[in-house]
């Protein structure tokens, strides 16, 4: 798939940070190989915004310390930066409003590239001047598309994935809008069934395909097993487990309801 046809990541990792360590790193380039390697995505950039000190954690050193140790920790690195804009807020900013922020951002700095169209400036002449607006034209057929907006996906470990089931620690809305409207990028670890618990949420069910988990041992473009419904509730199995793919499966939600689906659609994740 050519690059064009791509879609651009933003890679974006929120927490304390407190301080940086070589597996916050680390999560960057496994997310970064994983995506690229499923070949419908482009990592363009990954950003790290350390949170600010309103969070008020226990034993949680300064944002401004925190934020220059991550930015020497990632001077050499030509994609990961480290952005202030969390750390400097006065108040704590909940995760889904720095999702926002950033994708705005992206959306806004493409605005303006997409303003900034070359200009003519007329000759002397009649006929150089249809020539240069001929010229133009041309060029303006040759020039690829306007790319879309570059897309912010969350990172993040198996225990954030995890604290979606903690009551009260995150608004339901917020889950929704995180994982519906941006994504997760999720690296887990052995000891993990983070597939277990997507089937498990309702919120993380209904947008499974925009959950992308990848082990930390994963390999580059390495196929991951699809995750399919279980004819019962509490009998979570592999597809490939199964004695038949072909068979209708339902979900009961722990709220009662039965959603179903055919086996053989797209497997998870995308």
């Amino acid at each position: 798939m050519e690059n064009s046809e791509k879609t651009e990541v933003v890679l974006l990792a929120c927490g304390s940070f407190n301080p940086i360590t070589n597996m916050h790193l680390r999560l960057f380039e496994l997310a970064k190989d994983y995506m690229n390697g499923t070949g419908k995505y482009r990592v363009i950039k990954g950003v790290i915004s350390p949170v600010g000190d309103a969070y008020k954690k226990k034993g949680l050193i300064s944002a401004h310390h925190r934020v220059i140790m991550a930015e020497l920790a990632t001077k050499n690195s030509e994609w990961v930066e480290v952005d202030t804009w969390e750390s400097l807020q006065k108040d704590w900013v909940e995760t889904l409003k720095v999702l926002r922020h950033h994708q705005e951002k992206l959306e806004a700095s493409s605005c303006d590239h997409q303003q900034d169209s070359p200009r003519l400036e007329r000759p002397g002449r009649k006929r150089k001047w249809a020539e240069q607006r001929q010229d133009f034209s041309q060029k303006e057929l040759l020039e690829p598309k306007t790319k879309d907006v570059p897309k912010v996906k969350l990172l993040c470990g198996a225990d954030l994935l995890e604290s979606f089931g903690v009551p009260n620690l995150w608004k339901s809305e917020d889950i929704t809008r995180i994982v519906g409207d941006y994504g997760l990028i999720c690296i887990t670890r052995a000891g993990n069934n983070a597939e277990k618990f997507i089937y498990e949420s309702d919120a993380l069910w209904k947008h499974r395909n925009n959950i992308h988990l990848s082990p930390a041992t994963h390999a580059v473009g390495e196929p991951k097993q699809p995750m399919d419904r279980p004819p019962r509730k509490g009998t979570w199995l592999p597809a490939t487990q199964r004695a038949s793919t072909h068979l209708p499966a339902v979900r009961v939600s722990r709220f009662g309801s039965v959603f179903s689906h055919s086996a053989n659609r797209s497997p998870y994740p995308s």
